[in-house]
């Protein structure tokens, strides 16, 4: 492991302790409370972040590997959010916390064991307008960001 990987790790602990510690004190109205403009309930947004580690991880992997992201419009990722917010609108905070913890976790674990070399290669990625970028880049922004982005966002509607 190096020292760059263990950082964005532990990066990535930090958002989702970040997010689990503000959301345990929400009460049962907060939690189904819909933000402004994404519609979503904020519970629904916690599980989001949750259980898109394994694929932010995966694609950061594919970069990582030097291949491109192929294919993947935003079309698709607001299509999967659509789906996933009908699939999980009755969350429980106990699941949702329960998933970010377990995922965010393994996110960490794989991102610690990519090398710097791993980090530093880069692909076209399609949702980018097939951009190179580094896996590195891609981890800061999905992974790791994702869950200070849409934490900010909660914040924001609940005051």
């Amino acid at each position: 492991m190096g020292a760059r990987s263990e950082a964005l790790a532990k990066r990535i602990i930090e958002g989702a302790e970040a997010l689990a510690a503000y959301s345990e004190g929400l009460s049962d109205e907060q939690w189904t409370t819909r933000l402004p403009g994404d519609g979503r309930q904020v519970g629904v947004l916690v599980h989001h972040v949750a259980s898109v580690y394994p694929l932010e991880v995966q694609l950061a992997q594919t970069l990582a590997a030097g291949k491109p992201i192929e294919g993947v419009a935003w079309s698709d990722v607001a299509a999967m959010n659509a789906n996933h917010a009908k699939e999980n609108a009755g969350v429980t905070k106990a699941e949702a916390l329960a998933l970010l913890k377990k995922n965010s976790a393994e996110a960490a674990d794989a991102i610690r064991v990519m090398s710097d070399a791993e980090l530093d290669s880069a692909a076209t990625v399609s949702l980018n307008g097939n951009a190179p970028l580094t896996a590195q880049f891609f981890v800061e922004d999905h992974a790791l960001r994702h869950s200070f982005h849409h934490l900010s966002k909660i914040k924001a509607t609940l005051g």
